[in-house]
């Protein structure tokens, strides 16, 4: 990217930050991303990665960017230089400007070992990187300061107590401090409001910045795009014409040695109150007056408030065999890796449509995808109401696609009808195009200061509050999974909960992502 498109870059990245003085703080203002957690799984596979591709993209340059890694472990730089190596660049072909680029890469990342609950260490991690930002002939005050706590969320509190202490801009300038806060929120609500008063009393709620990568996905991004700015899918988008929706999330592994860690939460935590949840909020939101932030927030919250208490005859639990096996998981283990909860939303455009949120592992595939089921046909002539109905598909992953599902006419003589599709898929259509990783938009939606993807903290709290009730009946032990086998669909009572909700199963069509 030449130097006149990243100016142009830049300065669309502060237009929602209130500067005194824009140019000024383009010239001299420096950007430091403080990785908390540096030398934990997640700052290694997703969050140095992330940078680095922004790096290589040009959104992130090496005379204006610096980078702190910080952790309780003592290594020296170049150690955690070496740790990172192996995720930036994966393909055994890397290419010579790939492997030029990881070394310039490293060479901005510095490393500062201490203590997440002492000031000790953070103390010297702002004295690093204060006189980083000073050698790159940064002004004090006018420096912007990304903190992103890849942490467990117990000790959030303690570190944003140090950085708000120890760490923040001197002076208001126009320069900034964000936090990057990962999930999970919490346990349930109360634990969720607790970490939000604890963050909210030492950052404003425009610093905070709680990530949820499935909003950093392609086809997520694309929902907004397909339901408002298609005229076909206007007059459609409603209770007169959809039967059912499904959100989808399913693995063909299971917990794989994090059994102890996912115990504690289980799969609708883990998944389903937060990803799929996101997801159903942008499915079902009546469109925003604008694209601001808040404005589409405001609509994603009016969604959740809708949403009725969960009754327990539909949910599903399911737990696999084999899980208790696992040295880490208690003998007695009551944690569901498998649900199938059925949602209603009570407003005029979605009264009477069950939406399914349904999230697995150990199942018979992988995929995670939005399956919108249309009502039957009035009036069948053709007598094809049983090939299925039409339905329109969103594969968010693996093979991002969007396809319709619809019959037509058989070809040949007969006049006999057959389930076919009108497809989308992203491999086929946008050959030699990238698609970035979630981490990398979402991380440069931090940056230019854009919240739209991020969870606020009154639709955190209405998410928590629709399945707390639930939580708590199956931490108390009043819902059991039921078990089932790995490489199955799940519980047969999930299919069962399916039919009863009116999903229609289509027998003998399977959607083939077509080749190159």
């Amino acid at each position: 990217m030449g130097s006149g498109s990243w100016h142009m870059e830049r300065r669309d990245s502060f237009k929602n930050e209130p500067v005194k003085d824009v140019e000024h703080v383009l010239e001299n203002g420096s950007l430091s991303i403080i990785v908390l957690g540096a030398s934990g799984d997640l700052a290694k596979k997703k969050t140095f990665p992330a940078l680095f591709n922004l790096f290589q993209q040009g959104f992130l340059q090496s005379n204006e960017v610096h980078i702190f890694g910080y952790a309780r472990t003592k290594i020296s730089d170049d150690e955690l230089r070496n740790r990172i190596r192996g995720y930036l660049v994966r393909d055994k072909g890397a290419s010579p400007k790939d492997l030029e680029d990881v070394t310039k890469f490293l060479q901005l990342i510095k490393y500062v070992s201490g203590s997440y609950d002492t000031e000790e260490g953070f103390r010297l991690l702002d004295k690093e990187i204060s006189e980083t930002e000073v050698s790159r002939n940064g002004v004090d005050g006018l420096s912007r300061r990304l903190f992103y706590l890849a942490l467990p969320p117990s000790v959030y509190p303690s570190v944003c107590r140090m950085i708000r202490h120890c760490c923040v801009n001197k002076t208001d300038l126009g320069g900034w401090t964000r936090i990057v806060v990962e999930k999970p929120f919490g346990k349930d609500l109360e634990s969720a409001e607790q970490l939000s008063t604890q963050i909210g009393e030492l950052f404003e709620e425009s610093q905070i910045y709680r990530i949820d990568h499935y909003l950093g996905k392609e086809l997520v991004q694309n929902l907004l795009v397909l339901r408002f700015a298609n005229r076909f899918f206007l007059p459609l988008w409603n209770r007169d014409n959809i039967e059912n929706v499904q959100i989808v999330f399913r693995e063909d592994f299971g917990t794989e040695g994090r059994g102890g860690y996912f115990d504690e939460y289980g799969i609708i935590r883990d998944i389903i109150q937060n990803h799929l949840l996101q997801v159903l909020c942008l499915v079902a939101m009546e469109k925003p007056v604008s694209l601001k932030p808040e404005h589409i927030r405001d609509e994603k919250v009016k969604v959740l408030q809708s949403v009725l208490p969960i009754e327990d005859d539909e949910v599903v639990l399911g737990q696999y065999d084999g899980y208790r096996d696992d040295p880490t998981v208690p003998d007695h283990s009551n944690t569901p890796t498998f649900s199938t909860v059925v949602l209603r939303i009570h407003n005029e455009r979605w009264e009477g449509v069950p939406f399914i949120l349904k999230a697995g592992k150990a199942l018979n595939s992988r995929k995670a995808e939005i399956r919108v089921q249309f009502k039957d046909v009035p009036g069948d002539i053709f007598k094809c109401k049983k090939q299925g109905r039409n339905e329109f598909v969103i594969r968010l992953q693996p093979s991002e696609a969007m396809y319709m599902k619809l019959t037509v006419k058989q070809p040949g003589l007969e006049m006999s009808t057959v389930q076919s599709e009108l497809d989308l898929s992203y491999g086929q259509r946008y050959q030699g195009v990238t698609i970035p990783e979630a981490y990398e938009r979402l991380i440069l939606d931090t940056i230019r200061g854009d919240q739209q993807h991020f969870v606020r903290r009154d639709e955190l709290k209405a998410a928590w509050e629709i399945f707390t009730p639930l939580l708590h009946r199956i931490d108390n032990g009043d819902l059991k999974p039921l078990p089932y086998k790995p490489g199955s669909r799940g519980p047969a009572e999930a299919d069962a909960l399916l039919e009863k909700a009116g999903y229609v199963q289509t027998h003998g069509y399977i959607w083939i992502p077509p080749t190159l």
